[in-house]
């Protein structure tokens, strides 16, 4: 397979998840048929979402990216390491999609919510963890026609 169809199949693939998830619990309120309706449809919308998200944004370089520049963000945190910063990162690019045309301070109480259940091993907290989700977030933003900084910065 070659390098920009995985990525776009990881962009969807990773959107197919988030949409998934986030139909599942709209539809939770139909009771147990409208979950699974929701993460039908949530899904699919998830899929198409990814998949434009990667079109614009490669997701093994924006990881490359982030992995070498990480250190220099004004908010990096000596003594941290890639494997504190990545899930964060990652972070900023899976959930991207599943609130685009949002600006990122307008869902961050969200993000925040879910970031133990993400996280993975990173010890960074969301106070710390939060900067390099915004970076990531910004980034796309940049890249996706007609989503510049929708926060102004």
């Amino acid at each position: 397979m070659s390098d920009v169809k995985k990525d776009h199949s990881v962009g969807a693939g990773t959107g197919a998840v988030a949409g998934a998830i986030a139909g599942a619990a709209i539809g939770s309120a139909a009771g147990p048929a409208g979950s699974a309706v929701g993460a039908v449809v949530g899904g699919v919308v998830g899929a198409k979402a990814g998949d434009s998200i990667a079109e614009a944004v490669n997701p093994t370089e924006y990881v490359t990216y982030f992995r070498n520049e990480y250190r220099n963000s004004p908010t990096y945190i000596s003594g941290r390491e890639w494997s504190d910063y990545e899930p964060a990162y990652k972070y900023g690019y899976d959930t991207y999609g599943t609130y685009r045309g949002r600006s990122f301070d307008s869902v961050e109480s969200d993000l925040q919510r879910k970031w133990d259940e993400t996280r993975s091993a990173s010890r960074l907290p969301w106070d710390e963890a939060r900067h390099a989700v915004r970076e990531g977030w910004h980034y796309i933003e940049r890249a996706m026609p007609g989503d510049a900084d929708k926060d102004g910065r």
